[in-house]
């Protein structure tokens, strides 16, 4: 059994830390200045302004098919480079992307929203959360009904990542309400802002934040359905079970750099004559974090593996997340306490981590759905205690 990561593996990973640490790191006083202000970290001209840097650095599209310019890159490494994003707080992520379900889109579509949105000219968001229905995504209520060629979509989205900036929208709608969602009764659409939905802001804990969107007889041609009628809800746990390996690859990378700053405040802050990372107190609360740190790593490479061996993630993916969400959110809790009053401060991203991390729990499956699944496969035989090593 070889827990050695390839050359190559290493070279690409090294390479994602370098250019993090060369050309992002460096914005972070800024970036905190900013959010004080209550400002954005990073505009849209700066984001794509580093993007474009990191495609010189050969880093475009990471998951992208080489066909549309991108790296088609395993999971596996996917994961070790979003791992390199969560080292800084500065809300970057590499260009060349687009929503994994875009390329169910037909010719027409690819050019008027695929190839855009991968070169940055286009801004997306996926939309199935409504105020009813969360975490019970078969229980969506927008609807869309027929009329000639069109279709005339009434309803609301909540929590939309993207929401406000967006230019289009791939929304799953209910298309045939008898058939319900699980069977064919939803579709999902391509939905340019202006043909008249709206977006509202939410301010959440977190820096930035999500939108509700509102559409009142938006009328959608036809030919902006995206897959076939009746796919939505099929295209919408497609595009949610993606983010299951890669979020907690995203929280390692953060707790990786929280420990690393305790580590480094508890060799140098001094209280009652002596350091205190002599203190039992401070060593336990580091242990436990490294401890749970590489737990979560090799829970979230196993997930990443099983995808690329080709097998079903979804058991692996959401042991990952699962553990890699609460994982993160100890360390941040822990790391804020060895710093103490300045931990709470501004000044410093551990507040800031302190809320974003709490998200990791909720969105794209919350705590409780991971655990569903999880012991949903165990008790139904759908896998082994163990894994395929069982």
């Amino acid at each position: 059994m070889d827990f050695e990561l390839t050359d190559e593996e290493r070279a690409i990973r090294d390479t994602a830390r370098q250019f993090i640490t060369r050309e992002v790191m460096p914005l972070e006083q800024e970036a905190l200045l900013r959010e004080r202000r209550h400002e954005p970290g990073l505009d849209h001209s700066e984001l794509r302004e580093l993007q474009q840097k990191a495609k010189k650095f050969g880093f475009w599209g990471l998951s992208t098919p080489e066909e549309y310019g991108g790296m088609n890159l395993p999971a596996v490494l996917q994961s070790l480079i979003w791992t390199e994003v969560g080292r800084t707080f500065v809300q970057f992520k590499f260009g060349g992307e687009a929503d994994n379900i875009l390329y169910y889109a037909n010719d027409q579509q690819k050019a008027e929203f695929l190839i855009p949105t991968i070169e940055g000219d286009r801004i997306s968001c996926f939309a199935i959360t409504e105020p009813g229905a969360g975490s019970d995504a078969a229980n969506i209520k927008l609807s869309a009904r027929p009329d000639g060629d069109d279709w005339i979509l009434n309803g609301e989205k909540t929590f939309i990542t993207n929401g406000n900036d967006a230019d289009f929208v791939i929304v799953v709608a209910v298309t045939d309400r008898e058939k319900g969602v699980r069977g064919g009764g939803t579709t999902a659409f391509l939905v340019d802002r202006a043909m008249g939905w709206r977006s509202e802001f939410i301010q959440t804990m977190g820096e930035g934040g999500p939108a509700s969107l509102i559409f009142e007889d938006v009328r959608v041609p036809a030919r902006n359905i995206l897959g076939e009628i009746g796919q939505g809800f099929e295209l919408g746990m497609k595009w949610i079970g993606k983010g299951r390996y890669l979020i907690p690859s995203n929280a390692l990378g953060i707790a990786e750099r929280a420990l690393g700053m305790a580590v480094d405040y508890a060799n140098t802050r001094e209280t009652f004559g002596r350091k205190i990372g002599e203190n039992q107190a401070i060593q336990w609360m580091i242990a436990d974090s490294e401890v749970e740190i590489e737990a979560a790593r090799w829970l979230i490479l196993r997930a990443a593996w099983t995808v690329d061996q080709g097998w079903d993630p979804r058991h692996s993916s959401s042991m990952a997340k699962l553990f890699g969400a609460r994982m993160v959110n100890d360390v941040v809790d822990r790391v804020m306490q060895i710093h103490g009053g300045m931990g709470y401060t501004r000044e410093l991203p551990i507040e800031r981590w302190y809320r974003q991390v709490r998200l990791m729990r909720i969105y794209e499956g919350t705590d409780e759905m991971q655990r569903l699944i999880i012991s949903r496969d165990l008790l139904r035989g759908y896998t082994k205690i163990g894994g395929h090593l069982a």
